[in-house]
Order: structure tokens, then sequence, then C-alpha cells
């Protein structure tokens, strides 16, 4: 039934928030579809979204897994973005982020 999600993370200033978002995903935006609105394409068929609307902004959560949250959390933090320790959660490691609004994202990863 369903094929696809976009997460959304509101935010209040645009450019600061695709520089941020830019570092966390390596790489600028998919798509722009709409003044307002960035799109990064994760893998088939899921992504985030970043909607710029200040009244709303800096109260999203998104979880994204990665596949070694060890390597990300050094990468994150040689460009300079702030977090906290890699923390137990759930059979998994997670990493949790904010984003310049108050936005987490949580990067998770399965504890073999």
């Amino acid at each position: 039934m369903f094929s696809g999600l976009l997460g959304n993370c509101t935010v209040s200033d645009l450019q600061r928030a695709e520089s941020w978002y830019t570092k966390l995903f390596a790489r600028k935006p998919d798509r722009r579809p709409m003044d307002g609105l960035l799109e990064w394409h994760l893998g088939p068929g899921f992504g985030i979204q970043v909607w710029c609307e200040a009244e709303r902004s800096g109260h999203s959560t998104v979880v994204l897994e990665v596949s070694d949250l060890s390597a990300q959390a050094q990468r994150l933090l040689q460009l300079g973005i702030e977090l906290q320790g890699l923390q137990p959660g759930g059979g998994a490691q997670i990493l949790q982020l904010e984003d310049p609004d108050g936005n987490r994202v949580v990067l998770t990863s399965v504890v073999a």
C-alpha cells in the first residue's frame, strides 16, 4: 500500500539548516520541490525533508539507521557537529544529534 517515507524536520532558517544537513548527509539536497523545502533521498523509497516554517521549528525527531555508527560519529565530530557520545538504546547503539533549531536526529546501529 505504501511505497516510501519522507521524514520531516521543520526549521526556522533554511540556509543554516541546509548547511547543517549537508554536513550530516555528506552532500547537497537531492531536490528543492518548492520554496522553503529541501529533500535528501537516502535510499529507495525513503528520505528526509527539511521545511522552513519558523513558528513550528525545533519540534521534530527522526531516527536513521547507519551501518557504522562509530565511523559516523568520528566524521561528524571532524565536521564540527556537536554530539553526545554513543549510548545504548533498545538493543542498539544510538547517537543523538540536534540541528541548529533543536530538532533531534538520532543515528542508530544494531548491536551484533
